[in-house]
């Protein structure tokens, strides 16, 4: 089969797209040809290599994709070949102290699919059966390739651990991002005022068709200021920040006495500096957070099944052209998620 991969870390000219052995299919997985895909950060730092994480080589990348079931292993109960079903690419293993008690993001195993194992950024991937979610009849291909995890990646921040409420005010830093543009249409869809951040006029409009009450251009001022501006020096209950080294000083500034920052990332640096003094002083609380229990990403993925939330697509290329899509996000170009598609799929 095809399949983007990297024999060794590095920039964007380490991807390739060419032969690849095909995958074999285990008791416990479903062989699905894959339709669509979609990149992540995440896929830029595997590409750049992460420390502490040894990859075999070359490595197939890929956390996002969707498909049609092929074949299926002899303990697979819930999916038959001609199934369509997206990848929820958080593993855990369901035995350990933290999975027994439902909290399965805090596995003692836990690993990403396309981050710490193989990927699905090719024309066919073994998926453990528990790590697959049925797509109803009629979903595009696009938005089942590009809707999981950095919509799950937001339910689970919002509703689950910030535990956002109706008129309470939210803050979501890049909101042309993934993560960013899912947590504005979670918000909003919670009854949240919302406030977004993002770099150019048309980021913001784009987040105002999302559902963002507010918005703000990061790069002409400090948006905490603009906060304290907006809200006549309260400050807001809840930042999202997934962005770290280059925010978090002024993510805490924003938020009011007893707000709550939450994080899932850090992709300008996970070492910021903060201010303890004004964390203890105002009640604060810094919350992290990783993907999603299976029955929160249920519970995301059907309001996206049904069209209420929607993962807006900037570009589709095939995978070949995987290295432009890796440029794309880091050049910041335009707004939400870069869909890849296999070069032998004609349409998404």
């Amino acid at each position: 089969m095809q399949a983007v991969q990297f024999a060794g870390h590095g920039d964007t000219d380490v991807i390739e797209y060419g032969d690849y052995p095909d995958p074999e299919v285990g008791s416990d997985e479903v062989l699905v040809e894959i339709r669509a895909g979609a990149l992540n950060h995440l896929d830029l730092w595997v590409r750049r290599g992460m420390p502490g994480i040894d990859l075999e080589m070359p490595h197939v990348p890929g956390s996002d994709a969707a498909g049609v079931v092929r074949e299926v292993g002899a303990d697979v109960s819930r999916f038959s070949a001609g199934d369509r079903a997206a990848l929820s690419a958080g593993v855990s293993c369901g035995d350990c102290e933290f999975c027994r008690n439902g909290q399965y993001t805090l596995c003692t195993g836990f690993h990403i699919i396309g981050e710490h194992v193989r990927g699905v950024h090719s024309e066919y991937a073994a998926v453990p059966e528990a790590n697959l979610i049925p797509v109803p009849e009629g979903v595009d291909w696009a938005i089942a390739g590009s809707a999981p995890l950095v919509f799950q990646t937001a339910w689970r921040m919002l509703i689950d651990r910030a535990e956002i409420e109706p008129g309470e005010s939210i803050l979501v830093l890049g909101a042309s991002g993934g993560v960013g543009h899912a947590a504005v249409q979670i918000a909003a869809y919670a009854g949240a005022e919302v406030y977004a951040t993002g770099s150019t006029e048309a980021k913001l409009e784009a987040a105002r068709e999302l559902g963002a009450d507010h918005v703000c251009n990061y790069e002409e001022e400090s948006f905490a200021d603009w906060v304290r501006e907006e809200t006549g020096k309260r400050g807001v209950d809840v930042v999202v920040d997934h962005v770290g080294g280059d925010t978090w000083r002024e993510s805490i500034r924003a938020l009011a006495k007893g707000g709550r920052l939450v994080t899932c990332g850090a992709t300008t640096g996970p070492n910021p500096e903060t201010d303890v003094r004004r964390i203890f002083w105002n009640g604060l609380s810094v919350l992290g957070s990783t993907m999603a229990t299976p029955g929160q990403v249920d519970d995301v993925m059907e309001l996206v099944w049904d069209g209420q939330l929607e993962p807006a697509i900037r570009e589709t290329l095939p995978m070949s052209e995987a290295a432009r899509g890796h440029e794309l996000l880091e050049g910041r170009e335009g707004f939400g998620k870069v869909v890849l598609v296999p070069d032998s799929v004609e349409e998404p």
